[in-house]
């Protein structure tokens, strides 16, 4: 017996980010769209016109629908607040409290109870604002059993979980250096990795170097763990160049680029993956989105949530940013934050609408997608669908 089919229609303009439909652009543009869910997934997508028959319908009422947002790098799993740090940056005033470090202690102290409300408070913001895909990372315990309960409870929300046991070296930790690594790459690893797809290093300065990244790379991926890294943020360093030397999927952030770093990226499957919620919250540059599109490098945009340095889990607020900000044109910043994102964590199955594809939709209250830019801070997004379900 076959599944039930859905029918969307009322679809003033349909962003499927598939170049084979509709216009032919990166966007492939339909208007007067209908889109067909069946089992999950889109089984027909067109003019309203030419669409088949369905055994249920949903009128969108002349929307603008676009795929809903792959959200590639956020670090939700934590505890805590970081308010008063913020104040004090943007006031121009020292606040030695403040740092992951606090988020550490923080997380640390809260028990499971109160670390999943956390997340799922946050995941359910992310739904509301078109966020149907996202990964998230530990990094906040930095003990064996934080890091474990951390990935544990992101994985009862996503299958995109990300081991980042190489964070920060804790207060623990900071005369031994060589004892943490050695931490992280034996039991912290052991005990995580099976709640993990993706191992990641935050490689810059005051974080950890190359050896170190590379090591910790290394001994995820001898457990099955797939590479992605932080890198190239606080300044020029050595992450782009290892991200790219592993295969890894993305290296995020990109602020600080010489021009062999925008060559390599341009020469390989790896994503840069911005994220310009942080240099918004941190007064810090932008990242020069357009020198890596004229190179042609694979970019994603994310929103880095996190509560010292980016605590937004808005895609609609990090396109806007892209574009005001980064010379990102509002398709690039679109593409970027759904087809690009889905290329970050090597999906093909978000991101796009199109045959076989997750019916992941967007519902835009505006004529167009240009209005994410165009409008920015106004909360656009009317409903939110993952598999062909509402969930916001």
């Amino acid at each position: 017996m076959s599944a039930a089919t859905t029918v969307f229609t009322g679809i003033g303009e349909l962003v499927t980010g598939d170049p084979a439909t509709g216009d032919g652009s990166p966007l492939g543009l339909v208007r007067d769209a209908a889109i067909v869910v069946e089992d999950g997934r889109v089984a027909w997508v067109g003019p309203a016109r030419s669409a088949p028959s369905a055994d249920a319908g949903v009128d969108l009422a002349g929307s603008a629908v676009v795929p809903g947002f792959v959200d590639s790098h956020s670090h939700l799993l934590f505890a805590g607040d970081r308010g008063a740090e913020f104040a004090a940056r943007m006031s121009g005033r020292p606040y030695t409290a403040g740092g992951i470090a606090s988020t550490v202690a923080a997380t640390r102290a809260a028990d499971d109870v109160t670390l999943e409300a956390n997340v799922r408070r946050l995941v359910a913001e992310m739904a509301r604002g078109g966020t149907t895909t996202f990964e998230t990372k530990s990094g906040y315990g930095l003990t064996v059993a934080d890091e474990a309960r951390a990935l544990a409870v992101g994985r009862l929300l996503t299958t995109e979980t990300t081991f980042l046991g190489a964070h920060v070296v804790p207060p623990e930790f900071a005369e031994r250096r060589d004892a943490y690594i050695d931490l992280v790459c034996g039991p912290m690893l052991q005990a995580c990795a099976p709640q993990a797809r993706w191992v990641d290093v935050f490689c810059d300065r005051g974080a950890f170097d190359e050896d170190e990244t590379r090591t910790v790379l290394a001994a995820g991926s001898g457990l099955g763990l797939l590479p992605r890294l932080h890198g190239n943020q606080l300044g020029p360093g050595p992450g782009v160049r290892v991200a790219v030397d592993v295969g890894a999927a993305s290296v995020d952030h990109c602020t600080h680029l010489s021009d062999d770093d925008v060559a390599a990226l341009a020469g390989s499957p790896t994503v840069a993956t911005l994220l310009p919620g942080a240099e918004f919250s941190t007064r810090a540059p932008y990242p020069d989105a357009r020198r890596l599109l004229y190179a042609g490098a694979h970019v994603a945009l994310a929103t880095d949530c996190n509560p010292g340095s980016s605590y937004t889990t808005s895609m609609a607020f990090c396109i806007a940013v892209a574009v005001r900000e980064m010379r990102m044109t509002p398709a690039e910043a679109l593409l970027a934050a759904t087809a690009g994102g889905a290329r970050a964590l090597r999906r093909d199955d978000v991101g796009v609408l199109r045959p076989g594809a997750e019916a992941d939709l967007a519902v835009l209250d505006a004529p167009s997608y240009v209005h994410l830019a165009y409008r920015p801070g106004v909360p656009l997004v009317r409903q939110t669908w993952r598999a062909g379900r509402r969930i916001a």
